[in-house]
């Protein structure tokens, strides 16, 4: 009897993952208007740069056969995803979210500006909450950062999300600034919120400090940029 295994792998998104992505941005914010528009982001965006924490579900006697075998089964979903975007079907019907081979769990966008890396976006798919898919994908923006030399990352985060802004603090985010009223469904402030020199050997003794930690509690995960 074959046994399944969950892992989760951050990636670029690409146009067979926007189907699943809006799907949790709907979940994550659902007062929010317009939608974002991802296929314009991904396609027309110099800037962005966005990232997708997949669950990958794997047969494990199968796995250990014919590994090659797995790895392209598990990425027919995205392949037919990317050709229904192609051929303008944004709106395609997918089948329930536990019976995919590959379950789009949550994403980040970055903005690589001239001088910092700007989080515009973060959320998590809602039955995959409180597993540390939020703290990954963070992980994976400041990745992100530190791989383009962008010494500083910046974003921005509702003053009453405690949980949020504890976790931003733990990796060394700062309160700069404050917007007020800057979200539109309730018109609630927002902090703005800067982690400098996350380029430098100090901050990588303490941020891979961190990584290891999250490993311990959440397990493992691979990080592709």
């Amino acid at each position: 009897m074959q046994t399944i295994a969950s892992r989760y792998q951050v990636q670029p998104m690409n146009l067979g993952d926007i189907s699943q992505v809006m799907e949790v941005e709907q979940e994550s914010f659902p007062t929010m208007w317009p939608l974002t528009a991802f296929k314009r982001e991904l396609q027309q965006n110099r800037l962005a740069r966005y990232l997708v924490a997949v669950r990958c579900q794997e047969a494990t006697p199968q796995a250990e056969r014919d590994p090659a075998l797995l790895h392209a089964h598990s990425g027919l979903g995205r392949f037919l995803g990317e050709l229904r975007q192609m051929l303008g079907g944004e709106e395609s019907e997918l089948p329930p979210p536990e019976s995919r081979e590959e379950l789009v769990v949550g994403f980040v966008g970055v903005w690589l500006l001239a001088d910092e890396a700007h989080v515009v976006t973060v959320a998590v798919r809602e039955s995959y909450r409180g597993r540390g898919i939020g703290e990954l994908l963070l992980i994976a923006a400041i990745e992100l950062a530190r791989e383009h030399r962008q010494r500083v990352v910046t974003l921005e985060c509702r003053v009453s999300n405690k949980v949020a802004l504890s976790l931003y603090e733990k990796y060394g985010f700062q309160q700069v600034g404050l917007r007020r009223r800057y979200y539109s469904d309730n018109h609630e402030d927002a902090y703005v919120l800067s982690a400098d020199s996350v380029t430098s050997a100090a901050y990588e003794v303490t941020f891979r400090q961190l990584q290891q930690e999250h490993r311990r509690r959440s397990g493992d995960y691979d990080i592709q940029l």
